[in-house]
């Protein structure tokens, strides 16, 4: 028995996670793109825009007009932090279930996007990270922190990123954190001779973010205990490894009535 077509619009796709995401729907035999949403080429189809060949679909800069025209079951969001919560909230208003992978949603945030989609018995999913090895790196250090309390975590990304530290980065230290004492790392008489030198400072643990030209987006999570040190160290080096989340998280989403924040709790 063939799987039900889910039809989806994709907000952001001449981004180069958008467009990434606009060749992984095409190519998803269940999936059908129906629309996209961007600032630029309303009226106009994505074979009207360069690199994206002859598909015939349809581009909206409004929103509401997207969803009452197509009436899709999926957003896909990879726009930015600032339009992200927007989005949501108008998907919701039209039936429709966000997979979003936008990071800087703030706890509040959250907790006023998952009532909604509890009011609305919708499910949507936001995850910091799409790439399945990344997942795989946060759960390992997790795993880790119950013996190995003393971590440290440095990560890596292009120099267009607009949040630091990563949203990435962030769930990593808050999954560290269920099953870590909070405590303070380091000589308690350490002075950061230049600020931020020891980077942002989470429940004792250190976050170091570093922009640079040629990065996609890496992490790597330091341990160390007594005589050792233990790395866990996660790279996309191309953003195509974003695109097996991003299916998963369109056909997980089909079936919750939740908000579900992070992609691990998707994953066995």
């Amino acid at each position: 028995m063939s799987e039900q077509i889910v039809k989806i619009v994709i907000a952001g796709p001449r981004g180069k996670m958008g467009s990434e995401a606009v060749k992984m729907v095409t190519e998803t035999e269940h999936f059908e793109l129906v629309a996209v949403v961007d600032s630029k080429y309303n009226g106009q189809t994505l074979a009207d825009v360069d690199g994206f060949g002859p598909l015939d679909v349809p581009i909206y800069e409004n929103m509401d007009q997207c969803f009452t025209e197509q009436e899709p079951d999926v957003l896909v969001d990879l726009t930015n932090p600032k339009v992200g919560r927007k989005h949501m909230e108008i998907a919701f208003q039209h039936g429709v279930r966000p997979v979003v992978g936008t990071t800087g949603f703030t706890d509040s945030d959250i907790e006023e996007l998952s009532n909604i989609a509890e009011e609305k018995q919708l499910g949507a999913i936001i995850a910091p990270n799409f790439a399945i090895g990344a997942i795989l790196m946060m759960k390992f250090s997790q795993m880790a922190a119950k013996y190995l309390p003393d971590v440290e975590i440095i990560e890596h990304h292009h120099d267009q990123k607009l949040d630091a530290p990563s949203g990435t980065a962030l769930k990593t230290a808050q999954l560290i954190s269920e099953v870590r004492t909070k405590k303070e790392q380091g000589h308690p008489e350490e002075k950061e001779e230049l600020e931020g030198a020891r980077g942002s400072n989470f429940e004792g643990m250190h976050i170091h973010s570093i922009r640079l030209p040629g990065l996609v987006a890496h992490q790597e999570v330091i341990f160390g205990g007594v005589g050792q040190t233990l790395k866990i160290r996660h790279d996309s080096i191309h953003r195509s490894s974003f695109m097996p989340g991003i299916r998963l998280a369109v056909d997980t989403v089909m079936k919750l009535n939740v908000l579900v924040y992070g992609l691990e709790n998707i994953i066995e």
